[in-house]
Order: structure tokens, then sequence, then C-alpha cells
């Protein structure tokens, strides 16, 4: 397949509601070969402001060691109580926008807002509106409360300010995110809260982390002493 053939195919499967590496599969490619001409499909036309928002969902306990100075509104249910950061304070997003023929296109964000940013980023796929109450019930369950719901604005500080967050420690999002971005609509500021643990980057480790990278980039930019963690048997400030 050429890449005049490979451009073609993926963007009318973009057009479908397909995600990145489904559509790797569909044409059998690999999806470092598929992902920049995402990319470049996604770059060639506007954000998909135009398209209502139909819901939006964020994790309870959302703000847990944020600095909110800004909307003093913003919604959060939490009653978690005060400690160290775990991996059940990863903010989970969800980000429906109204599309035709009762469906409606989904993004979903998983966020570390302490440390490395955007560690997961899905979609936008194309769903029948129906199948959207189970999908967020499935993905808030684990953390044991109702999901926030939550104004757009709220999720396009949280996904693109933790971005930018993680950029100045060293870490770029996942790189399925360049294709999800655009979802969330434009984003101008200015930042109303204060990303990393109380102000200070912390970082907790996860199944597919190279930690000893994470903790070698957190000494280059912020210096050790800098920054707190979750990290067994390592001599780095905690």
């Amino acid at each position: 397949m050429d890449n005049d053939e490979l451009t073609q195919r993926v963007r009318e499967l973009r057009e479908q509601g397909r995600s990145p590496k489904a559509i790797a599969r569909t044409l059998g490619v690999s999806p470092s070969r598929v992902a920049p001409v995402v990319r470049a499909i996604a770059e060639e036309q506007p954000r998909p402001t135009e398209n209502p928002v139909a819901g939006c969902w964020i994790s309870p306990g959302w703000s847990l060691g944020l600095g909110v100075t800004g909307d003093p509104e913003w919604p959060d249910s939490s009653l978690v109580a005060e400690g160290d950061p775990g991996t059940d304070e990863l903010v989970t997003v969800i980000v429906t926008r109204e599309r035709r023929w009762g469906n409606v296109a989904v993004c979903t964000y998983l966020v570390d807002p302490y440390c490395l940013g955007v560690k997961h980023a899905y979609g936008p796929d194309v769903v029948d509106i129906a199948e959207i109450p189970p999908y967020v019930r499935r993905m808030y369950a684990p953390y044991g409360d109702e999901p926030v719901q939550a104004p757009v604005e709220l999720a396009q500080e949280l996904v693109f300010g933790s971005v930018a967050y993680a950029r100045e420690l060293g870490f770029e999002p996942d790189k399925d995110f360049d294709a999800a971005a655009g979802h969330l609509g434009e984003w101008n500021g200015p930042a109303t809260l204060t990303f990393g643990w109380h102000g200070r980057p912390y970082y907790v480790p996860g199944p597919d982390d190279d930690t000893d990278h994470v903790l070698r980039t957190l000494e280059r930019t912020v210096g050790a002493g800098n920054f707190g963690h979750a990290v067994e048997s390592q001599d780095t400030s905690a």
C-alpha cells in the first residue's frame, strides 16, 4: 500500500470513528505507520468545536492535591482524605460530543495531574448514545463513587494543563493524545489550576512505566530533593 492509498484509507476509517490502533489492525500495518497519518489528517481540519458537548464526566476527587485558584464553583464530590497520592488518584476524563443519527463521539483521557500528564488517550470513537451510560459506569467503577458531571472547560484545563505541566518536567503525553486532543475543543486559558501534589511533582509508578527513566528525568529537570515519589528502594527524595 503506497502512501496516497494509505492516507485515503485512514481518512475513511477515521470518518467512521475508528481509533488509530483499530485502523492499523484493519489495514494490516503497524500503528507507527498509521499514527503520523492520523496526526496529519487532524491538522488539516478545524477542531470539532462545532459539535455540541453531549456529556462530560470527571473522576470524584479530581482536585485532591491540586491548587484551585480560579472558579470556586468547579464541581468536586471528593470525600477522600488527604495523604500521598496513589494510583486511584489518576483522573479519568470522558467527553462526548453530539453526532448525527443518535450517535455521539467519545474520547477518554487518563490523566496524572502530579507528574506525567496524559498517560492514555482513547478515541474519538463514534458510538450509539445508548452505549454511553454503561461505559461511564464501567470506567468509574474502580473509584467507588459516582463520577462528577462537569463543564467541558474543566475537562480542557485538566487535560491540557496537565500536559503542559508534564512537558515542563520533561514528559510527553501518550502517543494517541494528538488524535484525541481536538475532541476537547480550543482551550485558551488562563490556567486556574496548580498541578503537582500541592505544587510539587509527585511520581506514582504505573505498570507500563519505565520507572528509572522517569526518576532520572525528574532529577535532571527539577533536581533531586525537589520531587516526591512512591517508588520503593530508591534514594531519590520522597
